[in-house]
């Protein structure tokens, strides 16, 4: 396993613990000049639970040795919180911010993987 496919392991595991869904991973490594190689991307059902779905990757990824991220915005209001780790980028929305951006339409041409809900 790579270190990348263990990265979006964790991410996807710190996702789950904390109820995230409609989780997504974006490949974008064949596409050139794109600002990262993968998205994840996920949806809370409310501002309180974004910043806890941040807050359960960022732990899983500190647990495994992948540091804290490079950058973390949205926070306060919680629509649409980025996190940078360098070559991945994990989204997680309120699914109206998410239906209003569609980062899945926007990059099209990368692979999408929509990956199932466990509830």
């Amino acid at each position: 396993m790579t270190q990348n496919t263990e990265i979006t392991d964790f991410i996807i595991e710190g996702l789950r613990n904390r109820k995230g869904h409609a989780i997504t991973v974006v490949d974008l490594s064949e596409i050139e000049n794109a600002g990262a190689r993968r998205f994840v991307i996920a949806e809370g059902t409310s501002a309180t639970q974004t910043a806890a779905l941040a807050d359960s990757v960022e732990e899983y990824l500190l647990d495994h040795g992948f540091g804290k991220p490079l950058g973390k915005i949205g926070t306060a209001a919680g629509e649409w919180i980025v996190m940078d780790y360098g070559d991945t980028w994990i989204h997680i929305f309120l699914p109206p911010t998410r239906a209003r951006y569609n980062l899945e339409e926007l990059w099209s041409d990368a692979r999408i993987t929509a990956l199932p809900d466990l509830d």
